[in-house]
């Protein structure tokens, strides 16, 4: 059963299955050290990721490029939002240089929301695909972007790079958005992740995408199952499903944890409604076990 909230209380108590594992893995320490040396910025730290023990620990990150403050301050996210600063030319290399030393396979990209550059940043985006893609051809490449404001040249210039997998999160159910996502728009997010594919088919080459969902907003379970429909009609084919978990007293506060039950329930039902590839746990984020999913073997992707 789902662990309801008393509102009225001033902290909340999270239920056992919510219990993150500390660190013994000497990979970790590798990983962190080596993300340290070449001054780089992973998600998995500013978003306070409950799995960055597991990830480090298998020698994997995701890369937060672009700085590490947002243009955008949503009710559920950790990252800094003071003015941002100007970008990193040699970012996009030292990323690469990262993907050769940790002999990635597969590697997340993703970036905080810069809508104070003409191009929403994505140009940067592309140099680093580029930088990664040169020492390593055959790396699956997978990005997690913001929505560009849903301006169709910053998308272009992104899928012209050619990523093998398009994420972008929804966050939450429609009725929520307003209220969790900062300067973002429920169908605007839709319509970039359909826009995507259709570039990259009009380029002549497959592009997998996906999206992501927190749970435990105050969204009804009717709601969520239409926001599995609406990802579906838009050609999503990759879902995750996880618990949000409050960065701190500021952020939106959970309104309920839920059951790894449901979430195996719901996991159950998106495969039923067509998602190629599914995710769905309490401890679920977005890259989590990213490579689990091989879009050379699906003939949708």
């Amino acid at each position: 059963m789902p662990v309801k909230i008393d509102p009225k209380l001033h902290q909340e108590k999270k239920p056992p299955w919510i219990r993150v594992k500390l660190p013994n893995n000497p990979v970790f320490w590798d990983t962190k050290g080596l993300i340290d040396d070449l001054s780089l910025v992973t998600v998995c730290e500013e978003a306070h990721c409950p799995n960055r023990w597991e990830c480090w620990g298998q020698g994997t990150a995701t890369f937060m490029i672009a700085g590490e403050r947002c243009t955008r301050a949503c009710g559920f996210c950790a990252v800094d939002t003071r003015r941002p600063l100007a970008l990193e030319a040699d970012e996009p290399d030292r990323v690469a240089e990262a993907v050769k030393r940790l002999k990635l396979n597969h590697v997340v990209i993703t970036a905080v929301a810069r809508d104070d550059l003409l191009d929403g940043g994505s140009c940067h985006f592309a140099n680093t695909i580029e930088k990664v893609r040169e020492v390593n051809p055959e790396v699956v490449i997978e990005v997690l972007v913001p929505d560009f404001l849903g301006r169709d040249d910053a998308l272009w210039v992104v899928m012209e790079a050619r990523p093998r997998i398009f994420n972008h999160n929804i966050e939450t159910v429609e009725r929520l958005s307003d209220k969790v996502r900062s300067n973002s728009e429920y169908w605007r997010s839709l319509g970039v992740l359909k826009r995507a594919r259709q570039i990259a088919s009009e380029m002549g080459y497959r592009c997998a995408t996906k999206s992501g969902i927190m749970l435990g907003l105050g969204e009804k379970r009717d709601e969520v199952l239409k926001a599995m429909d609406d990802l579906r009609d838009h050609d999503v084919t990759v879902l995750t499903l996880g618990q949000y978990l409050r960065p701190s007293e500021k952020h939106l506060p959970v309104v309920e944890y839920i059951s790894p039950e449901e979430f195996d329930d719901l996991g159950a039902i998106a495969k039923e409604k067509g998602f190629r590839h599914v995710a769905s746990g309490p401890l679920v984020r977005s890259s989590y076990h990213a490579a689990d999913f091989k879009p050379e073997l699906d003939p949708l992707a």
